[in-house]
């Protein structure tokens, strides 16, 4: 099923997007809800608390008082710590059975109000960031939650910034408009993007890049792949694999199509397969069919194998290239990124390469210009430069 990540700061509208989801058919989880049932009254959480922190912080009648509580707990990080070891596995527990009982083919819509501050972005297969203007917010919660302005800007203050919120976002949700506007996002965001992303999911099928020219630079480019880097890693559940960010979109300032490439090191072809495969494919990205792999520098040394898997996300067209670390098509790749990142004017000869292809034969789009001579020349010019500046991968 499709895992999707709702956050949003404090008075930003994240519950009128949770609630439009859950019409167009989404499966919500809530966490702050199962935060409070993991702890209700007669729950084996609320007895360890008071276990560990004696009645004094329940109310009259019997259930927790989370004011008595955070009293104890705000400046003591032991004290913090307890509660959290407490609590914590229970709402993940509770969260993965609810997650378990819907249907497979749902759209799960986790809403967690501290999702970025606690570093859950990479669990999911996307996360969505409702974004407002802080004077917008702080106007929602003086008029429809009747706090005071200065408690409201506290409450917003102890939250992560909007920067960190979008560094995290796949999608941001303006909602500074109408109700009718938020809702026609959402909408458009879950036929376009959410419907096609699950079906890919389920059927693990490949979004194509597609071919074409350029789209131009883009300076998110290195935050996506950050974003994309981070899930493959959590999926893949190793420090000790590689990952790196290849490719034309590693490059700044270098015009591109808009596909992001990227490269992991495994210690051999054989790893690549089974669990590795299976782990990818259901985090999203699934394995290429065929067999893949690229062209040698010099040419005419044998093929460079590897496994290619892409992306089931309609909208983040992926190509990840899974290399044997060490092998001369790893360090090609790396290579040519840091020689071209280093040398503009190499930089701007590809750039004009990749458009006279494009310009002689529309149709072919990008796909001939690995075969171009051109790539023998900078693979030279390439060593020379790693020889003359000590360069290592």
């Amino acid at each position: 099923m499709l895992r999707v990540g709702l956050t949003g700061g404090i008075g930003s509208g994240k519950s009128a997007v949770a609630a439009r989801l859950v019409e167009r058919g989404a499966v919500l989880i809530d966490a702050d809800q199962v935060a409070r049932e993991v702890v209700a009254p007669g729950s084996a959480g609320l007895a360890e608390i008071v276990a560990a922190f004696s009645d004094t912080v329940l109310d009259a009648d019997g259930a927790l008082d989370r004011a008595a509580l955070g009293a104890v707990v705000f400046a003591d990080e032991t004290a913090r710590r307890r509660l959290e070891s407490i609590t914590h596995p229970r709402v993940r527990a509770r969260t993965a059975e609810l997650a378990a009982a819907a249907p497979p083919d749902a759209i799960v819509v986790n809403d967690v109000p501290l999702l970025v501050e606690v570093g859950l972005a990479p669990t999911y297969h996307l996360v969505i960031v409702v974004q407002t203007a802080v004077t917008t917010r702080l106007e929602r919660l003086v008029r429809r939650r009747g706090m005071g302005r200065a408690e409201a800007e506290r409450r917003i203050a102890a939250q992560t910034d909007d920067a960190h919120r979008r560094a995290a976002a796949d999608v941001v949700l303006g909602n500074d408009g109408s109700l009718a506007a938020l809702h026609d996002a959402v909408d458009a965001l879950w036929s376009q993007r959410l419907l096609p992303y699950e079906d890919n999911l389920r059927q693990r099928r490949v979004v194509p890049p597609g071919d074409g020219d350029p789209v131009g630079s883009d300076a998110t480019w290195p935050e996506q792949y950050a974003r994309l880097a981070a899930r493959i890693r959590h999926t893949l559940a190793s420090d000790a694999l590689r990952i790196d960010h290849i490719g034309s979109t590693a490059v700044p300032g270098l015009t591109a199509q808009d596909v992001i490439d990227v490269q992991v090191a495994v210690p051999s072809l054989a790893d690549a397969d089974g669990a590795l495969a299976d782990r990818l494919a259901n985090a999203g990205f699934p394995r290429v069919p065929g067999q893949w792999w690229d062209d040698p520098r010099p040419a005419g040394r044998g093929r460079w194998e590897k496994r290619l898997h892409g992306s089931a996300d309609p909208a983040r067209p992926l190509r990840l290239h899974v290399r044997l670390e060490g092998s001369p098509g790893w360090r090609y790749a790396l290579l040519m990124r840091d020689h071209l990142r280093a040398d503009p004017d190499h930089r701007a000869a590809y750039l004009q390469l990749k458009r006279d292809l494009v310009d002689a034969a529309p149709a072919a789009g990008n796909s001939g210009t690995a075969r171009d001579p051109w790539f023998d020349e900078e693979y030279l010019r390439a060593e020379q430069w790693a020889t003359q500046t000590g360069w290592r991968p």
